[in-house]
């Protein structure tokens, strides 16, 4: 780790969704925690968003820095995440967030920090700090596994010979050992649409940021997959440091409104068998149609076990195509399952005894929470890197996923009854079970993600030392 007494300073410019901003603020803590500064830039929305509340000894090292969003023509008034706005008017958030390019600039001529920590869509951001000369990293919240099937830089960037949807259902030609990890065709139809338009693709932008910046920080640790780290260093000729898998730190919100919210649902939980509940979430990206969403009630009625469900039936005020529950739906399975629209606590949800399975989407942010208190997986994906996520879990026997046509994505109700049955009471899923408490000490084990957090560090104080020596 550093040298003690030389203390670093760090930006952090995390991209516009909770999904990234939450794991961000996690390496954050651990950084600020052996006594380094770190400026964490988002915009004022945003930040007021996080949980912010920190121990005594990280408030005085961690600075939230807001810089307003540039206006953006069709990009809907105070929207600021991607929670905020429909799948298709994502683009004009991305527009806005390149429009932060002047206001970074400035902030980092006048801050002169040692490193900057920035998120693929800001391909711009690693060219900057070089000529700045100060060093850069990309940080992917995307585990190795993801990363690799991806591609090299210079492979996303264009030079990629996958053409067609269908070329991404197969194993790439340089991953070198057997995986099952690749989409389904459903979910690359599903990923590409809204995207056709866009001025500057989420292919090109991971490939420009790897190639732009000094080494890439990755979501991943060693124990879990090597192979995947190794390939990501071979592919791109750069350094690829894993800093383990980041679980969150239970927050205590302080808000009394939550407060209650909380002790209501805790109320319910504890009336409930020990491993019998399912908690049914799909993160802030996602959203269903309404298809899925009949299906996915019906299969919770048709599954007889109770069920937690944070269910989303709009992205943003602008999203007109709100889903709704099936008829007498609630009144039918009222006292055995809750479905909560608003706000509801992921991780006290998930730390809690009731609840024995989580059915999520793959987001990798969730399933290291799940991890982390011995949830079984049941996985339906929708979007971005969920579906390799998926097939990666299901290669370690982690999670299964329910049964899905391949070519449209559909399933049925009896599908997700059977697949929650088996994955949380049924004798045949003991593996999923096991396997993740298998995998806890490897997700969540204090000292090993010291070791990776030092590791970092130590790589960062040798490479500002190294530039130092060049100026």
């Amino acid at each position: 780790m550093a040298a003690e007494g030389i203390k670093l300073h760090i930006v952090m410019f995390p991209w516009l969704a909770f999904g990234h901003m939450i794991p961000f603020l996690e390496l954050a803590k651990l950084i600020a925690h052996k006594g380094h500064k770190i400026s964490f830039i988002s915009t004022p929305k945003n930040i007021d968003r996080l949980p912010k509340q920190l121990p005594p000894n990280l408030s005085s090292l961690i600075t939230f820095v807001k810089l307003p969003l540039p206006h953006v023509q069709n990009l809907p008034e105070n929207a600021e995440a991607t929670t905020d706005v429909p799948f298709d008017k994502v683009k004009y958030l991305k527009i806005a967030y390149d429009g932060l390019q002047q206001s970074i600039t400035e902030f980092i001529q006048n801050s002169t920090p040692d490193l900057i920590i920035f998120d693929f869509v800001a391909y711009w951001l690693g060219p900057l700090a070089s000529k700045l000369n100060i060093s850069s990293a990309y940080f992917s919240i995307f585990p190795a596994a993801a990363l690799g099937f991806t591609g090299s830089a210079e492979s996303m960037m264009g030079g990629d010979y996958r053409k067609t949807p269908e070329d991404f259902t197969v194993l790439p030609k340089w991953v070198t050992f057997e995986s099952t990890v690749r989409f389904k065709l459903f979910e690359l139809l599903r990923n590409n649409a809204g995207w056709d338009n866009e001025s500057v693709s989420d292919l090109y932008r991971m490939g420009a940021t790897i190639k732009g910046c000094d080494f890439v920080a990755i979501r991943s640790c060693y124990e879990f997959e090597p192979e995947w780290l190794r390939l990501l260093e071979d592919l791109n000729e750069k350094r690829f440091i894993p800093v383990g898998q980041l679980p969150p730190t239970l927050f205590e919100s302080g808000d009394d409104v939550k407060d209650v919210a909380w002790r209501e649902m805790k109320g319910w939980l504890d009336m409930q068998v020990k491993g019998r509940v399912v908690y049914v979430a799909f993160g802030s990206e996602a959203k269903l149609s309404q298809t899925e969403l009949t299906e996915i009630a019906l299969g919770l009625e048709l599954s007889e076990l109770p069920f937690f469900w944070v269910l989303r039936k709009q992205r943003g005020k602008e999203d007109t195509e709100v889903i709704e529950l099936p008829e007498g739906f609630e009144e039918r399975t009222k006292g055995r399952g809750v479905v909560c629209t608003s706000w509801a606590p992921q991780l006290k949800i998930l730390s809690h005894d009731s609840v024995g399975g989580f059915l999520s989407h793959a987001g990798w942010g969730s399933v290291v929470e799940a991890i982390q208190f011995e949830k079984a997986l049941v996985l339906l994906t929708f979007l971005a890197d969920q579906g390799l996520n998926a097939r990666f879990l299901e290669e370690k026997r982690m999670a299964y996923s329910i049964p899905r046509d391949d070519g449209d994505g559909s399933f049925r109700r009896d599908s997700v009854a059977d697949s929650l049955k088996l994955v949380i009471i049924e004798k045949e899923g003991q593996i999923y079970r096991d396997k993740v408490k298998e995998m806890k000490n490897v997700f969540v084990d204090k000292n090993r993600q010291e070791e990776y957090i030092d590791n970092l560090l130590g790589y960062l104080e040798a490479n500002r030392k190294i530039k130092r020596e060049l100026i």
